[in-house]
């Protein structure tokens, strides 16, 4: 940053007709500029740091890109690459932060491609930034048999020590997602995955019926698990269609997490919307093979997806959960 101190005319004593004085005048523009420029990153943080620390020196072009609903994203081109941000002008960096760390801990994975997370920060007037790697899509979403290997090599590689949970809350879409860890994985399911959407229907609806039935599923989970080990993979925790690209070699490409070390099953909870097909499901199970009782369990991992589109969409995701919901009871006798 340039310091401002003392009046720009004190060094100019030596008189106009000075050579020297005449050159410090030259200089003037070209200070003036270079302090206007400062000034105007300190206004921009989002362009403080690709002009530092992201290392470029100009700016080239920025456009937006679609595709999001909660957070406004753009292509930001320099002379030394391109960069991809994402903003959001109501929410603090949070959302972001952690983000960030969901994105580190599958890139330290080195099994699926995901953007790198550069730089997370708030900006001046409200709100927060994300800066990433810029990734160039190709023309479809790659194969469906390489996406089920990487993302079994994702689950396989990426385990924690310190049970099931992250080491931060973040949100599902919009809504908040509890991480609080736990060493066992049906009270952590139970608790913070479905006991969370039913609190939040209830709360928001008022719908006493599907957050009675709810919580009478959440008690009786246990026989659905007889026989299944279960480690804390990393997932990626929101994985549908919207969130899976491949880059212009043809590999997968996967955005937008909600990450938490979970059972690896749940990854598949938004599989209504995702396109998994049977190459996807014979890859995965090379590399990961398939528990006792995996079919059995889908519908209710698909159950906290479905719950978490009625709270954020309304009404018309409420029979899909009520259905599951039955099915379960009925099947548990309960």
């Amino acid at each position: 940053m340039v310091h401002v101190g003392a009046p720009l005319s004190a060094p100019f004593s030596l008189g106009a007709s000075s050579p020297r004085a005449r050159r410090r005048a030259s200089l003037l523009p070209k200070l003036t500029r270079r302090r206007s420029i400062m000034a105007s990153l300190g206004d921009d943080p989002i362009r403080e740091w690709i002009l530092t620390e992201g290392k470029a020196t100009q700016i080239t072009r920025i456009s937006p890109i679609g595709g999001g609903c909660i957070n406004h994203a753009s292509r930001y081109d320099t002379d030394y690459g391109s960069f991809f941000v994402k903003t959001n002008r109501r929410i603090g960096p949070s959302m972001f932060e952690a983000e960030s760390l969901g994105l580190s801990a599958m890139y330290a994975t080195q099994s699926i491609r995901v953007p790198m997370p550069y730089k997370v920060g708030p900006l001046p007037t409200g709100g927060s930034f994300i800066i990433m790697e810029f990734i160039e899509f190709g023309p479809s979403r790659g194969s469906q048999s390489v996406l089920g290997r990487k993302l079994a090599e994702m689950h396989q590689a990426g385990k924690s020590s310190k049970g099931f949970g992250f080491d931060i809350d973040n949100t599902i879409g919009s809504t908040p997602q509890i991480n609080s860890w736990s060493s066992d994985w049906i009270e952590f399911f139970s608790e913070h995955r479905l006991g969370y959407q039913l609190k939040l229907a209830l709360d928001q609806y008022g719908d006493s019926a599907i957050y009675e039935k709810g919580q009478r599923l959440m008690k009786n989970l246990q026989p659905l698990f007889e026989g299944v080990v279960i480690e804390p993979c990393l997932l990626h925790g929101d994985l549908w269609s919207g969130n899976i690209s491949s880059d212009k070699n043809g590999d997968p490409v996967i955005l937008d997490p909600a990450c938490y070390y979970g059972h690896t099953e749940a990854e598949f909870g938004m599989s209504w919307c995702a396109g998994f097909g049977g190459a996807f499901y014979s890859s995965y199970f090379e590399v990961m093979p398939k528990q006792p009782g995996f079919e059995e369990r889908r519908d209710l991992y698909m159950l906290y997806h479905y719950l978490n589109h009625y709270n954020l969409f309304g009404s018309g995701y409420r029979s899909s959960a009520m259905s599951i919901i039955d099915d379960y009871l009925r099947m548990l006798k309960v």
